[in-house]
Parts: structure tokens; C-alpha cells; sequence
């Protein structure tokens, strides 16, 4: 999403810049966010491609190459090595996302039963093994109760399908929700028929006749058809640190201007950590579109003659858990307190600081109403 976004907004400035797409997956233009609610608007995954990447080539007047990984960087020469080809640059952006972080090893005799979903080709697959169990009731484990992972068993529960929801923590969403709402969100689910198996983790996976066996760490065993892992993500910044730019843990270190540590290169997206700040971080998934849109803009207009700093809005996260509406803009810095108003599930918290300003809030279900107002009395998330 981030590289097709600055390369749009690229266009949309200069219209003979030559651009050059490299991807290392099918290249096809869709929203990443509607992957965890495809079953509930009864989209398969062709319905949420926008443009296949020909298609893309033809609107961005671009180049674009597809199931093409690049092995390395040269900095000094400007030049990207891809097998024995050396391709040139002058400006070069690095928009490569994050990936799935795996917790285990999984057995290459589960492999086609335990699915990570972080792209449309991940979703085809899943989707298709999926699909083999037609008419009738799949028995999924999900591993994860962050936003992938709520908003999966919330959409696959829709379709249908019997949910079971493993975390190590108290309550979903810790990240965005503190636990009183976090716990209505659960109740939510569980209402629902979804099974929550919360304050446990995954001792192991094991085969038994085609059934995938989870052995939690009490002890208690369950059994699915399919696993789906949703255990958070890690900016992938392997390439960026080999060719010797700054990195950490949260990212590609860049400024406000999306420049990283080596001339003419930028980074933006869920591999950037923006003048301290990176999304996944700091509980906004990949999900969270709005700080890509900024940056892709901000930086189209650098790219092109006019340098600008990218802003991050008061922007909150909306969960698509139907079953419960979430909403919540979760503060940069820890809170002093939450403030919680509410009962049966139409919760509204506030995170103050030890004078009472307002840094971020959650609510949920009727609650959600207010995000636009208070969204516009919290402070920028990047301002």
C-alpha cells in the first residue's frame, strides 16, 4: 500500500519521472485492511484486486516487476543487485513492510494447515484450503488477539466458521484497549460462540490423522482444521541493514522527511520509524492506513522539488469487529490513568496525563459515536 500510494502520488505531480515497482509478490493493487472483512461482504480474493499488476503498470505510466526479490543494495554505486543484474537508481525508497512474527517452528507436515495472512497471496492460499471445506463448519485456532487477529475471528466467525482465540494476555486487543474494555470486547465474542482462550500460550502444534493438535501451556489440548498465526509483526529491515543504513527494532530510522541515513534513499510504511515513531509499534497494523497516505504524499512532494515533513493526525483505529465496535487512538506516551465511563459494553476511556490532558482514548460499541470528537481535542500522533 505504501509504494503504491507514492508512486501514485509521484504520478500525480510529475508525469515523466520515471518509475520502477519492484516486488517481490503478485504486484496486484488492492486495500490490505479488507482482507480481515472479506467473508462478511462475501468477497473472494480476486474481488479485491483493484488492478492486477499490468493494469498498475498502465495507470502509474511505470515499470513494474513482479516475484522479483532484491538481494542487495549498493549504496556507493547507486545500484540494486537482483541475481546477476545490476539496476540503477537515483532516488530509491524502501516501502517493504512488515512480516509476520512466527513464535515457533512449525512441522513442514502442518504447513498446509497453519497459514500467516500479511498479503493478498498469503489470503488466496488461505482462502483456498479454506474453501475445501465446503458447506460446512471449519474448525479454526487463532493465535493472536491483537487487531489481525480480532478482526479475523470476527470476519471468520461470520462466515460461518467455529473460532477459537488463543493470547497470552487477559484480553483482546491490549494494545488499543485498556482491560475493562478489552474484557467487554471478549464477552462480546464469546457470546457470539467465539472461544477464547485468554492468559495462555501454544506449548506446541502436532498432526493427528489431518487435525492439527494445540497443546496450550496448562495443559488443555484442542483440535482445528486450520491455524491461523496473527502473533504481531517486525519491519523488515534486513536489506536496509546489510547495506548499512540505521536501523532498530521499530524500523529503518528516518527523520521527518522520510530520509534515512544514506543519501538519496527514503523510507515510509510499516518498515519506517519515523522520528521515533512506527506504527506497528506502537499497536496500528499495517491496517492503519492513514500514516501511509501521509507519508506517501509528504514525500512525493520531497521526491519532486518541494521537501516536506510528514504530519501524523489525531487519527483513530477502527477495528471491524462488528460483534463489538471498537475505536481507539492509542496515546504515544504512557498514560498516568485511564478515565472509563460506561456499562454493558458502551465504554468510552480517556488516557490523561497527571494533569488531566487528554492523550488518546478507546471506546466501544454505542461509544464509538465520539471518535471525531475526540479525536479532534487529542494531540497529533506526529504533529
Amino acid at each position: 500500500m505504501a509504494g503504491l500510494g507514492l508512486a501514485r502520488a509521484v504520478r500525480s505531480r510529475d508525469a515523466e519521472c520515471p518509475i520502477t515497482l519492484i516486488t517481490a509478490d503478485s504486484g496486484d493493487d488492492y486495500a490490505k485492511p479488507l482482507l480481515s472483512s472479506a467473508f462478511a461482504k462475501r468477497q473472494t480474493p480476486d474481488a479485491l484486486v483493484m488492478r492486477d499488476a499490468v493494469g498498475v503498470a498502465e495507470a502509474l505510466r511505470a515499470q513494474v516487476r513482479i516475484h522479483t526479490p532484491v538481494e542487495a543494495i549498493d549504496t556507493l554505486n547507486r545500484r540494486l543487485r537482483i541475481g546477476a543484474e545490476q539496476l540503477p537508481y537515483d532516488q530509491l525508497v524502501l516501502a517493504t513492510g512488515a512480516a509476520p512474527w512466527q513464535p515457533f517452528a512449525i512441522d513442514s507436515l502442518l504447513r498446509d494447515r497453519v497459514f500467516q495472512i500479511n498479503d493478498l497471496d498469503d489470503y488466496r492460499r488461505f482462502r483456498a484450503t479454506l474453501d475445501r471445506h465446503p458447506g460446512q463448519q471449519a474448525r479454526i485456532a487463532i493465535i493472536g488477539a491483537g487487531l489481525v487477529g480480532c478482526e479475523f475471528a470476527n470476519d471468520l466467525h461470520s462466515g460461518g466458521h467455529r473460532i477459537a482465540l488463543i493470547a497470552p494476555e487477559a484480553t483482546p486487543l491490549p494494545r488499543l484497549l485498556p482491560p475493562p474494555l478489552g474484557q467487554a470486547l471478549a464477552e462480546a465474542f464469546d457470546g457470539a460462540g467465539i472461544r477464547g482462550y485468554f492468559e495462555r500460550s501454544v506449548a506446541a502444534l502436532g498432526d493427528n490423522d489431518g487435525e492439527v493438535v494445540i497443546t496450550l501451556d496448562d495443559g488443555d489440548r484442542l483440535e482445528a482444521d486450520l491455524v491461523l498465526i496473527a502473533t504481531g509483526l517486525q519491519p523488515r529491515t534486513a536489506l536496509a541493514e546489510a547495506a548499512g543504513l540505521a536501523v532498530s527494532p521499530a524500523g529503518i530510522l528516518t527523520d521527518r522527511y522520510l530520509a534515512t541515513s544514506e543519501a538519496n534513499i527514503h523510507a515510509l510504511g510499516d518498515v519506517a520509524c519515523v522520528d521515533g515513531l512506527n506504527a506497528p509499534g506502537n499497536g496500528l497494523s499495517a491496517m492503519y492506513v492513514q500514516p501511509l497516505q501521509a507519508s506517501a504524499k509528504a514525500l512525493a512532494a520531497t521526491l519532486t522539488g518541494t521537501p516536506t515533513p510528514v504530519r501524523y493526525g489525531a487519527w483513530p483505529v477502527m477495528v471491524k469487529t462488528p460483534l463489538l465496535p471498537v475505536a481507539a487512538l492509542p496515546p504515544r506516551q504512557t498514560p498516568a490513568r485511564w478515565r472509563i465511563e460506561g456499562e454493558a459494553g458502551d465504554f468510552s476511556a480517556f488516557a490523561e496525563d497527571e494533569t488531566g490532558r487528554l492523550l488518546g482514548f478507546a471506546l466501544t460499541g454505542r461509544c464509538v459515536r465520539r471518535k471525531v470528537e475526540l479525536a479532534r481535542a487529542a494531540p497529533p500522533l506526529l504533529g
